[in-house]
């Protein structure tokens, strides 16, 4: 389970203890998602360069307290989700290099009455709580004075001492997972000046009451606040707001997959101070059951005016009131990604005067359909240069659209556009159309430097000299066959060309001219998305002069043809041996025991009909119907006999036939002679008694030697004939008269038996 560089991986393995045979060599260690319930003292001692240790999603309840004393070098410990039922300070007391330690979703109630976390002097991130967790302690955390990352699952935490995280000097981001508002504050009290990124999970500020309690924030030092599902009503926004506008280092706040219950008919006026800082706001999947009946927001206007970055996504914004527009004037940066803006809304969100200082906008995943009213629109946003308005559906776009004058970046990718015309403004330096239904490109954009047109239909490179400029295209995805001469001259100052997956015929030659005559920087071929060359041509990083290209890659008809001629050579030798081995005939006869099989052994008593079945070649005819069933038929008592000219029944399949005959006989009676080892039914007949009577070891069989019979001229296949003749009586016809009467006889009892 171990790679060349020592990284051992045995999650889901079914493991119920750590394996044994651990060497020195291992540095990563995975036993994730296994069986395992106890760490024992001596099954990690041998694994002293371990850096990465995990056993997270196993039933680990028991751990001695020596079992990481040899990990000195372990960076990251993985405990989550076990069935840890307290901690110990032994465990990690030698865990020196330590610096992440996830313990969430275990069974803990408290971190004891002390620190567990004493020794681990280089910690950076920690991770702990489960739904039991209930109680910090003064002292729970000292010794750890500096965190990237501290976790806490604390949704049913009920009890925190004061000061249990004010030992912790530096907390860069905190996330806290809780319910308590009381405990909140608490918490949030005693990390006023440590805390530079606050996360908060999963609270609801739903009382107005309680709010009262977070005024403590006001105080704090945090640049960052994240809120994540978490409840807000009308009544408890313009307090939240009004604590964080007091803080004096907000620089961000996020509202992520958050729920709203209101209008926006907020009861009090926002006295805000307007803070200096705050310049980040976001706002994703953000709930508001009642969306439709929003308002204009008119009471945050004042807030507006310092934002530099705002995102809306995925929240079912269908229009941006104008005067909100006008209020951003310090906006650079606005996504509007995945919403419901439509073309008029779109025109009323920006408004003269809105947006003034916009330079980047985000309008992909709306519902925009007119390419021309969507520019129009935007027109008058002097300073935007990137716009980002993919995955709508313009479908055909007019010859003629009215742009803001410095627009640089424009992605067109995923909006249906059949062809590409004069409305793409030549001021572009970036165009992205891919995803579209192009077959063609041919427009003039002198300042254009990457163009990106990856899956579409084209079969040839769009034109160079219209793009003179162009450093970096990519045509991934296309239905291009080759590059001519022309086509590469044309584009020799590009510094990259992405053409993977095409329709490229590969060939010596074709990869010998991208290599000595095309110049491009870097070719991105592919067959497909096999070669990456460079100038010299590279294959994923190695020179292609140390690339060999196999025979299959440089000369594929001729290969496919010889492939198909070694084939048909196969088939035909395999052909000539089954005619010469008899395959047919051993395969025909695989069937008719399969279908001997599947009937039961005998037929029922009252389903007999003959005392015997006669098997004969139509050579010998005349000695059967005219001498042998004369003979027996009208013996005292007579037998009857079955015979395929008089008692088969027509229309009937031949095979069904002998196979019915010999079912519903007592006996088999077989007249050998040289004629009837060459008959085509007698071996059907014969094949048939192999399975059907020999195989049963009866008596079933009578063979009637009609005429001496030499050994090679039994077919080889007739083995068992071959071993009966061999250890078993058969009647021989006497050429003598005297002789026959008792031949007769014999027969007669031999039938009756």
């Amino acid at each position: 389970s171990c790679d060349a560089a020592q990284l051992c991986n045995c999650s889901s393995m079914g493991l119920d203890f750590i394996p044994s045979g651990l060497t020195a060599k291992i540095t990563v260690l995975n036993l994730a998602h296994n069986r395992i319930k106890r760490i024992q003292s001596q099954d990690l001692r041998q694994v002293v360069n371990l850096r990465a240790l995990l056993l997270q999603s196993n039933k680990i309840s028991s751990i001695d307290e020596d079992s990481f004393q040899s990990l000195v070098k372990l960076e990251l410990l993985d405990l989550s989700n076990n069935s840890l039922a307290h901690l110990s300070p032994v465990w990690f007391g030698h865990l020196f290099s330590l610096q992440h330690l996830h313990l969430q979703g275990n069974f803990y109630k408290d971190l004891g009455e002390s620190s567990p976390f004493s020794s681990l002097r280089n910690l950076s991130s920690l991770r702990l709580g489960n739904p039991q967790f209930s109680v910090i302690r003064q002292g729970n955390f000292e010794g750890i004075e500096l965190l990237s990352k501290l976790w806490i699952d604390g949704h049913n935490l009920s009890q925190y001492e004061q000061g249990s995280l004010k030992s912790i000097k530096k907390i860069y981001h905190m996330i806290i997972n809780i319910k308590s508002i009381n405990v909140f504050s608490e918490i949030v009290r005693d990390l006023l000046h440590s805390v530079t990124w606050l996360e908060v999970r999963r609270i609801a500020f739903s009382i107005s009451a309680e709010m009262q309690l977070l005024r403590v924030m006001s105080s704090s030092s945090a640049k960052k606040i994240s809120f994540k599902q978490t409840l807000l009503t009308d009544a408890t926004v313009p307090e939240i707001v009004s604590i964080l506008e007091d803080m004096p280092k907000l620089v961000e706040l996020e509202l992520i997959d958050c729920r709203l219950l209101g209008t926006g008919q907020w009861k009090m006026q926002i006295q805000a101070n307007q803070s200096q800082t705050l310049r980040v706001f976001t706002i994703e999947k953000l709930s508001i059951e009642e969306f439709y009946l929003f308002t204009d927001l008119q009471t945050v206007e004042s807030l507006l005016s310092l934002f530099t970055r705002v995102t809306v996504r995925n929240t079912k914004v269908f229009l941006v009131p104008c005067r909100i527009s006008q209020h951003l004037i310090s906006l650079e940066y606005l996504d509007l990604s995945a919403n419901l803006l439509g073309d008029q809304s779109l025109e009323h969100s920006a408004c003269q005067g809105g947006w003034p200082s916009l330079q980047t906008l985000n309008l992909s995943q709306n519902s925009l359909s007119d390419l021309e009213m969507t520019s129009k629109s935007l027109s008058h946003l002097r300073n935007l240069t990137v716009l980002d308005i993919s995955q709508n559906n313009f479908g055909e776009i007019p010859d003629v659209c009215e742009w803001p004058k410095n627009l640089k970046y424009l992605n067109l990718s995923s909006t249906q556009i059949p062809k590409v015309t004069t409305c793409i403004p030549p001021t572009l330096e970036v165009l992205d159309v891919s995803a579209n239904n192009l077959k063609e490109f041919g427009l003039q954009l002198p300042f254009l430097k990457e163009l990106y047109l990856t899956k579409n239909q084209l079969k040839t490179l769009p034109g160079a000299a219209p793009i003179p400029n162009l450093v970096a295209m990519s045509v991934r995805r296309n239905k291009l066959n080759g590059f001519s001469k022309e086509e590469f001259e044309s584009f020799k100052r590009m510094e990259l060309l992405d053409a993977s997956d095409n329709n490229f015929i590969c060939s010596c030659e074709f990869l010998s001219f991208i290599h000595h005559e095309a110049g491009i920087s870097q070719v991105l071929v592919g067959w497909p998305d096999k070669y990456i060359c460079d100038s010299p041509l590279a294959v994923r990083g190695a020179q292609v002069g140390a690339v060999h290209l196999s025979l299959m890659e440089c000369h594929r008809s001729l290969i496919v043809s010889l492939i198909c001629i070694l084939v048909f050579l196969v088939i035909l030798i395999l052909v000539g041996v089954g005619y010469k081995y008899h395959a047919v005939w051993y395969l025909r006869m695989t069937w008719a025991w399969l279908q001997a099989k599947r009937k039961p052994k005998r037929a029922p008593p009252k389903d007999i009909c003959y005392d015997a079945f006669v098997s004969y070649s139509e050579n010998d005819s005349n000695w059967v119907e005219n001498i042998m069933v004369r003979e027996l038929e009208q013996a005292c008592p007579p037998f009857r006999l079955c015979l395929h000219k008089r008692d088969f029944v027509p229309g009937k399949w031949i095979v069904d036939n002998i196979i019915d005959s010999i079912e519903k006989s007592h006996k088999t009676l077989f007249v050998l002679s040289e004629h009837f080892v060459q008959s085509e039914w007698c071996k059907y007949e014969l094949d048939f008694s192999h399975f059907r009577l020999f195989d049963e070891n009866n008596d079933a069989a009578i063979l009637v030697l009609l005429e001496p019979i030499q050994s090679k001229a039994i077919p080889k296949r007739f083995c068992k004939l071959r071993k009966i003749m061999n250890t078993k009586t058969y009647l021989e016809w006497p050429i003598e008269e005297e002789q026959q009467e008792l031949f007769w006889f014999n027969l007669k009892i031999a039938l009756k038996s």
